[in-house]
């Protein structure tokens, strides 16, 4: 360890050590392969209870071949940012659909969703604008918020509890009417698996001359009848003026794209940082994408199945006495407010050969620990059946439930 001051950090890679010294450090563990719903980890098979390939298309055949197929076309990187000699055809391809499937005048890709979340908020927002933002949005959200501060010293951010309406109203109410104002929110929660209440946010927003920006990094794919996110899910597609969405969870590839009104995305396209001084998305992860869309708008049965097994381990976990909030969607998390009984619990699922994810602070309110568990279209009846069976034996050992 280096004996410059910089290099000296607080004491939390102690609790890192004593964690894989005990044998129950539960990140970073490597996967060997990967088989539809299953994965293998230390040369055993597990059933995948915490990923986001919602639809399960990261391994669809037609998805690999069209990944291959660009490769082939285009090679392996396009070796510049969309501003020089990043742009492909295929980026504006990907976009014009993106913009037709979210109902949209116009779309934009990022590398990634954490990228788009940085761009589109942080040019959005000048000095002296006004930022609201539900308190449980994702860190991407509040990161860009961040960055905005940071580049114009005079951003004024508010938060409101999560979900709380009367709040948001309070807040707003308190802003002068001539000040620019943006809502920003998840429209899934990606802790919680909650939906926003978007009808009665945009309404407020609406009332006092607010813009909402809505992320739908956890939404498209998995809700609405046929899987275009939250504001399908409330009928409208008029309920956000800034759609945003990676392609890390549904569309099994990685990047992301901010959609709206023409203006609005052209501005942005000129003006974020994370868009103008960073590599464009590859071709093979454009292709990756263009192919799950197509796949998205032919098969809605995939969203369906996903809708009937968020019902279905919803009903479960509820039943068995886990304390799920409000999840309604195939996020569903077991909040157990220890983090020491969240370890315990994780370590008796993986090595019972379920895969789930436990969730700490930063990432959650301190006594807020819970396991993240997600679903996915492609994991069978039986492996449901087994995931509920284990989590209730392993629950009641250690008198959570």
């Amino acid at each position: 360890m280096s004996d410059k001051l910089i290099f000296k950090k607080d004491g939390r890679m102690d609790e890192v050590r004593q964690a894989k010294a005990e044998g129950w450090y539960p990140y970073f563990r490597p996967i060997e392969a990967y088989h539809g719903s299953r994965v293998v980890i230390g040369g055993r098979e597990m059933i995948m209870a915490g990923s986001n390939n919602y639809l399960g298309l990261s391994h669809d055949s037609r998805v690999k071949e069209a990944a291959i197929e660009a490769i082939r076309e285009y090679g392996t990187s396009c070796s510049g940012s969309r501003f020089m000699n990043g742009t492909l055809a295929l980026h504006e391809k990907l976009e014009r659909e993106l913009s037709r499937f979210t109902g949209k005048q116009a779309a934009l890709t990022f590398s990634t969703g954490y990228q788009a979340n940085l761009g589109g908020i942080s040019s959005l927002l000048s000095k002296t604008d006004h930022v609201i933002s539900d308190k449980y949005n994702h860190a991407s959200i509040m990161d860009g918020i961040f960055l905005s501060r940071g580049l114009t010293g005079g951003v004024q951010v508010h938060r409101y509890p999560h979900g709380d309406m009367q709040r948001l109203e309070k807040v707003l109410a308190a802003i002068p009417e001539d000040e620019p104002k943006l809502i920003v929110t998840d429209g899934v929660f990606s802790m919680e698996g909650d939906i926003v209440d978007l009808p009665s946010l945009k309404k407020i927003a609406d009332s006092h001359g607010a813009g909402v920006y809505l992320d739908e990094a956890h939404a498209i794919g998995t809700i609405g009848a046929t899987g275009r996110g939250t504001m399908e899910h409330f009928g409208s597609t008029d309920l956000a003026d800034v759609v945003m969405c990676t392609f890390s969870k549904s569309f099994g590839s990685i990047g992301g794209f901010l959609a709206g009104d023409e203006d609005t995305i052209e501005y942005i396209k000129h003006t974020a940082r994370s868009l103008i001084f960073s590599a464009s998305m590859p071709p093979a992860n454009i292709a990756t994408v263009l192919k799950t869309l197509e796949i998205i708008e032919a098969e809605p049965e995939r969203i369906h199945r996903l809708q009937r097994i968020a019902v279905k381990m919803i009903e479960g976990f509820r039943t068995i006495g886990f304390n799920i909030g409000s999840a309604e969607t195939p996020i569903i998390p077991l909040t157990i407010g220890d983090d020491a009984k969240t370890f315990l619990l994780w370590k008796a699922l993986f090595e019972r050969g379920v895969y789930v994810n436990p969730v700490i602070s930063p990432a959650v309110p301190a006594n807020r620990a819970l396991l993240r568990t997600s679903f996915m279209a492609i994991h069978t009846d039986e492996e449901l059946d087994t995931i509920l069976n284990v989590a209730e034996d392993e629950g009641r050992k250690l008198g959570i439930v």
